[in-house]
Parts: C-alpha cells; structure tokens; sequence
C-alpha cells in the first residue's frame, strides 16, 4: 500500500480518537514477534501502541501494548525504545516499550515525589544522544503546562520553564540536543506561539506564527537536519493543516507553506512527524472518516499525498 497513491480531497478530525478511555491501568506488552528497524509508532481505537517497519505490511501493525489509555508515542534516536504517555482517570503516567515488544516500564507518575502533585503528561519525546527525555506537564490539573526534563530511567525530573506565564504544548528537539521547540500560548487550546528552549534550562525565546495559521493544534517538529521545522496549523475555518517553514535554533526564517494542495474545509491534517528531511508522515482525514497515516513530500509548491498506514492516530516516524 505504500506506493498506492490516492488523491484525496480531504481527512481525520484532530483528537478522534482521543474519546478513547483505557480499562486498566499498567500491564504489559506483547512479546515481540517483528523485527523494528524503521517507520511508524501510532495508537489505534483501544488506545494501545502499534508500530508498523517499513519493510513490514502496514495492514498488520505489532500491537506492543496491552493496557489501554495510551496517547503520543515517540521513537528513540536509536529505534529501540517508545515513550508515551499512559492515562488512567485523573493518573497520568510516562511509560516507555521496546519497539519489538516487551516489559512496559514506568518512568514518572502524577504526583510522584520527584515532581511534586505534577499531572496533565504530554508529547514525550527523546533527546538525539537518548539520554533525556523532554515533556510538557502540569504543576496541578489545569494549571499552565510547563516543560520537563528527566532521564530515561525517570531520574532526575528538572523543571525547564518555571513561572513562564505561558503554557507550553509537546516539545522536539533541535539535532544538537541544546534546544528544543514547542507551541506556547495562553492555553492548550491556544498555541499561537514557538518557543525555542534550552534544554538545559535558560529563557526561551518566543516567535509569533503568522501567515494564516491561527494557532498550532498539536505539535511543532524540527527536520532530522535542523533546517525545517513542520506544524499543524489550525485555520479560519477551524480545519487544521500541515505546514513548513525554515528553521533556526531561535527562530523561523520567512513564513511558513502548506505542505498539501487540498483545499477543501473538511481536510484535516495533524500530528506532523518527519520520515527524512524531504518527507514527512501525517494524521490525514476526509470528513470525520477513519484516520489513516499519509507521506507528502516536502518542497517549495504543495503536493498530493500517499496512503502508508491505514487506522491510525497521533503517528511519529522513528528513527531518522
């Protein structure tokens, strides 16, 4: 199915399956019984982990876990590993899987000792070495989510921008693994904002998105090289889509493009991930309709799209 190309004049509304509640709390994953070298991690209707190699058959996915409630995996540099966040109620939870399956092991919990009554866990991600990971999370519910930094055995939990004033939404980082990007705003459903943060701590520095996006509706990611850095925009008339500007360690140089050609209002394109430094992976939805993850080549002029793996939510492309 990967080289079937379909054009489509639209796709997945953001969050479909985020109704999605998990039955159970922990648990394991399935022992492994594919070989993981390279593509998608993604959740499907039960709220598990999937990953799916690209030499593999995107119409059977590896299911890694068992448990439910699972929201935005991410890759490791190295391929090995997948941090995600697992909810159960009002208990949020940093948990990692190997990608060819295994023990699920949790890293922080709401209101674990280390970061006090912490809770609301979002867009985990790995630093480019795999030392760290970085996260927005929430001093109490509700509150302005910051950013947070600790290391992949849960040591260590530094908070990266305290008393910001600003909520912050899921990180990436910059191939250095100095600084990382993240959509800022006056609230979660009001990024209007990049913040590009040390990664060892420091001030940020915030730059408007302009052009015709209104706001970034789930994540912002920076390209395998450095030099691009991909969002999902929300528009005026409330659709949401892929788009592409040049990148620096502070900044964006120009305004961003849209990554796709179509233009109908019932196009919804999200949760940006990038398959190499011309390529990216995407949520893509037509009418409310099933989420399915497409590739859409980056360039100066917006293209159509290729199918790549059917069923799908919140893809992340790993690694690259």
């Amino acid at each position: 199915m990967m080289g079937m190309r379909r054009l489509l004049g639209g796709v997945v509304a953001v969050g479909l399956l985020g109704a999605c509640e998990p039955t159970d709390f922990g648990g394991g994953g399935t022992t492994g019984d594919v070989l993981f070298d390279r593509g998608f991690a993604f959740v499907r209707g039960d709220r598990n982990i999937y990953v799916v190699d690209d030499d593999g058959d995107p119409n059977s996915p590896q299911r890694l876990t068992t448990a439910g409630g699972a929201y935005t995996p991410s890759i490791s540099k190295n391929g090995n590993s997948i941090v995600f966040v697992q909810r159960s109620g009002n208990t949020y939870s940093l948990q990692t899987v190997p990608t060819t399956g295994g023990p699920v092991a949790t890293l922080l919990s709401t209101n674990d000792a280390a970061c006090g009554s912490c809770t609301g866990f979002r867009g985990p991600t790995f630093s480019p070495d795999g030392r760290f990971i970085v996260f927005a999370f929430e001093r109490t519910s509700g509150a302005l989510s910051s950013l947070a930094r600790i290391a992949v055995d849960g040591s260590g939990f530094v908070e990266l921008t305290p008393n910001a004033g600003i909520a912050f939404g899921s990180p990436s980082f910059f191939p250095s693994g100095n600084t990382v990007v993240a959509p800022a705003g006056s609230s979660a459903s009001f990024y209007n904002q990049l913040a590009f943060v040390p990664a060892g701590g420091g001030s940020a520095n915030f730059v408007a998105l302009g052009n015709e996006v209104l706001a970034i509706a789930n994540r912002a990611v920076v390209s395998p090289d450095g030099r691009q850095l991909a969002l999902d925009g929300r528009l005026s008339n409330g659709s949401t889509r892929i788009f592409v500007g040049n990148a620096t360690a502070n900044g964006i140089s120009g305004s961003v493009r849209r990554l796709t050609d179509y233009t109908a209002s019932t196009v919804e394109e999200s949760f940006p991930s990038w398959t190499s430094s011309t390529e990216l992976g995407f949520l893509f939805n037509d009418s409310g309709g099933d989420p399915s993850i497409y590739r859409a080549p980056v360039s100066s002029t917006a293209s159509s799209v290729t199918l790549a793996v059917p069923a799908a939510g919140e893809p992340f492309y790993g690694p690259n």
